[in-house]
């Protein structure tokens, strides 16, 4: 059996947008930016950021609907989802014709971080987690 897991913590590029499947089942999709400061050889501070495009399913596809929006700091523990033609992250050209690639996470679990704001849920300590457990230049 091979199982890989990924954790990421960032802030959500757009508010998220829920649909549901012919099954009935909810699926929520978001996008997560990451960011990493460093150094580089020639003394320069240099930013880097990834995004993520994520999505959760189920009870905590609505959870994440109903308190996510833009800018929030959100923790996603899940597994990377390949392009089912190359096994790779999606890839395609921007509109400014450079080259673009989609790392796809499907979400186990979901824990919203930074304060709490009305009418949000309760923060978790990444223990037990609740029954909530799926952009610069991103074009969906």
């Amino acid at each position: 059996m091979t199982y890989h897991k990924i954790t990421i913590v960032g802030n959500l590029g757009r508010d998220p947008e829920m649909r549901y499947l012919p099954s009935g089942q909810a699926v929520t999709s978001f996008s997560v930016a990451t960011n990493r400061t460093y150094t580089a050889s020639n003394g320069e501070k240099v930013k880097e950021t990834v995004w993520f495009r994520v999505s959760a399913w189920g009870r905590q596809a609505e959870t994440c609907n109903q308190y996510l929006k833009q800018g929030k700091q959100v923790l996603v523990e899940g597994r990377m989802t390949a392009d089912k033609e190359t096994g790779n992250p999606r890839v395609w050209t921007g509109q400014d014709g450079a080259p673009r690639a989609s790392y796809e996470v499907s979400a186990d679990r979901v824990v919203f971080l930074g304060g709490r704001e009305e009418g949000a849920p309760p923060a978790h300590d990444g223990g037990a987690s609740p029954d909530f457990a799926e952009e610069d230049e991103i074009p969906f």
